[in-house]
């Protein structure tokens, strides 16, 4: 069973992918307690070690269970992207790449990926990290590879063409040593989408899942939902969308007869509500009570149907509190894409 160390490990997704695929999560790594908490209870790996990433000691840590680097096949972790992210892109007043004060964890990812020298890594992050004004980062990307003696393949790939309910793009990159095999191909896609391909062109595939699929049995009412007013003050709005749409509903380029907004004057989660017959649109990390996704019922959604969406178990248990849970589950890369993912590698480098 190939030996696994991750680092900016959160709530566990890429780690219980890679787990669900046969390996074994020797490290995980974070400096957020709640998300190490998670890690602990739900036993994804051998140590959890909740620490910023600066001090963490790999050899030193990987000894407390009887390991040393050399026997570490394959690092895993995606530094936390802000200064990647779409909305950085459009903000200007904001540092960018390199030059945001959190760069630093771009630099500790191959800080380990020097010390332990692993057979594969895997990089992950938000699909804004190939833009043009983030060019910088992923140059260093490419040439820190390079120098440490990595071939690389790269892509952005949608979540929802690997058979997760969501509309959810990343950046992934794939490293083996060189001499160690021929270059990552990534895993032929799995899924479609129909309003796009016909059924005769989907060569196989299966067609997206949708929100409906996978959250039409958690679709009950609490006595909570009495005391939370989805949308704040816009929720006699929210409650006019119809299913897939958003707040550019009611302007006037939409045919709204009494204009509310102006067309792209907000963000596009602004007002966003589900329907059950797509994929979900991308869970963020930070609970809004004005920003969907809400449920096509005009609700907010609630932590065990994010969790769906983001395919983890509904036996996995979340730290924290609503708001920790919420970030935990917006954060992470759905399992069921890092699962996939991690199948291919297994099956390309450790058969």
């Amino acid at each position: 069973m190939p030996n696994v160390v991750s680092i900016f490990s959160g709530g566990g997704g890429i780690d219980c992918g890679f787990k669900k695929a046969g390996f074994n999560i020797c490290l995980s790594t974070d400096n957020w307690e709640p998300a190490c908490e998670t890690l602990e209870k739900n036993k994804v790996g051998q140590l959890v070690v909740c620490e910023d990433i600066r001090n963490v000691n790999f050899a030193e840590n990987l000894s407390k269970i009887g390991l040393t680097v050399s026997d570490i096949d394959v690092l895993v972790g995606g530094p936390p992207c802000p200064a990647y992210s779409k909305s950085r892109f459009y903000q200007k007043d904001k540092k960018r790449a390199l030059e945001d004060e959190n760069s630093f964890t771009l630099y500790e990812y191959f800080r380990a990926l020097e010390e332990i020298r692993p057979k594969v890594f895997l990089f992950e992050n938000v699909f804004g990290f190939v833009y043009k004004p983030h060019q910088a980062a992923f140059d260093l990307l490419k040439s820190k590879a390079e120098e440490l003696g990595y071939e690389i393949s790269y892509k952005v790939v949608n979540a929802a063409n690997y058979g997760v309910p969501q509309i959810r793009e990343r950046f992934l990159c794939v490293g083996i040593r060189k001499g160690e095999g021929c270059p990552f191909v990534f895993p032929a896609e799995t899924h479609y989408n129909p309003e796009k391909i016909a059924e005769d062109k989907a060569d196989g595939r299966k067609k997206w899942v949708t929100c409906g699929d996978v959250l039409s049995d958690l679709d009950y009412d609490t006595p909570d939902d009495v005391n939370i007013v989805p949308g704040s003050k816009y929720n006699y709005l929210l409650k006019e969308v119809p299913p897939g749409e958003n707040y550019l509903y009611f302007t006037a380029e939409k045919g709204y007869p009494n204009p509310v907004f102006k067309w792209r004057s907000r963000y596009w989660s602004f007002l966003l509500k589900l329907s059950p017959d797509k994929p979900s649109w991308t869970i963020q990390a930070s609970f809004s009570n004005n920003m969907g996704p809400f449920h096509w019922r005009s609700r907010h959604l609630r932590i065990p149907e994010i969790k769906r969406i983001q395919t983890f178990d509904d036996e996995y248990e979340l730290c924290g509190n609503f708001f920790d849970k919420w970030r935990q589950v917006g954060n992470a890369v759905p399992v069921r894409l890092a699962q996939v993912l991690a199948e291919s590698i297994y099956d390309q480098y450790f058969r």
